[in-house]
């Protein structure tokens, strides 16, 4: 039995295995993988803390942060949903340092399929891990560029024709069809015009599997605010989900809510 407070789970990619998935925070660092098929229970202690500056609040806003926080971090700006409206671009960046560090680095182009196929955009190093948080099957990079406002041009001109969004209700009802993503991947290489600038890149699509024992015929989702006491069986976990038998749990949506965490 552990009391901590939610966060993002840490995942960790092995081509040919399983996510292994992780819960680490307040010093508590608890595998998940090991309680597939066990009866787990989380009970919200009725106290959320800001992710960003640890204060007590009573609503929690973009997963995890107080209001203060939303209005002041440009990690909450809107231009980290829309990164064509990058605000660093235009000299009103909230924290250019931040932007510095986050923003104006290698950052790639790609495709995934979690619930279907998509476009996204991510940092160069951090791929795997936001392809994992999607859930998606398979992914592949297939363009790089030096800032994430010319990814998010690159995104912005292709989700004119392609989904830039995981349905998240398929994507927990079981893998989705396989794609051929290298094919794609040239079609819409080709559609881009040159004014967006990018190198195309030659890597191979990835194959990503999830340790789910079951997954539901119809999808509930679950809330701590609603449902303060989650108790069932894990069956799976994919993406940030955790499948249970009662209902499936967004836990980077509940980032910032301090539980007790019992397995039997």
């Amino acid at each position: 039995m552990s009391i901590l407070h939610l966060h993002k789970m840490k995942s960790h990619f092995i081509a040919g295995q399983p996510v292994q998935y992780s819960l680490e925070a307040d010093g508590v660092s608890l595998a998940l993988n090991p309680l597939l098929g066990k009866m787990v229970k989380l009970s919200f202690q009725g106290v959320i803390h800001c992710v960003a500056c640890g204060r007590k609040t009573a609503k929690s806003y973009q997963q995890g942060y107080c209001f203060p926080c939303t209005q002041k971090l440009a990690q909450c700006d809107l231009c980290i949903v829309k990164p064509e409206l990058c605000h660093f671009a235009k000299g009103t960046c909230r924290e250019p340092e931040w932007a510095t560090s986050h923003c104006m680095i290698p950052h790639v182009v790609y495709l995934a399929n979690s619930s279907g196929l998509k476009v996204g955009i991510t940092r160069a190093h951090q791929k795997l891990t936001r392809w994992v948080d999607q859930g998606a099957v398979q992914a592949k990079a297939i363009a790089g560029v030096k800032t994430r406002l010319q990814a998010g041009l690159i995104e912005s001109f292709l989700k004119q024709d392609y989904a830039d969004r995981t349905d998240w209700r398929a994507m927990l009802k079981g893998p989705a069809e396989a794609i051929d993503l290298d094919e794609l991947s040239e079609e819409i290489l080709g559609s881009l015009p040159l004014t967006l600038a990018h190198e195309a890149l030659d890597e191979p699509a990835v194959s990503i599997e999830y340790p789910v024992l079951a997954y539901p015929s119809k999808v509930t989702s679950l809330s701590l605010e609603k449902k303060p006491l989650v108790e069932g069986t894990l069956l799976g976990i994919k993406g940030q989900y955790w499948i249970l038998d009662i209902g499936v749990l967004n836990i980077r949506s509940q980032s910032g809510y301090q539980v007790e965490l019992a397995h039997l």
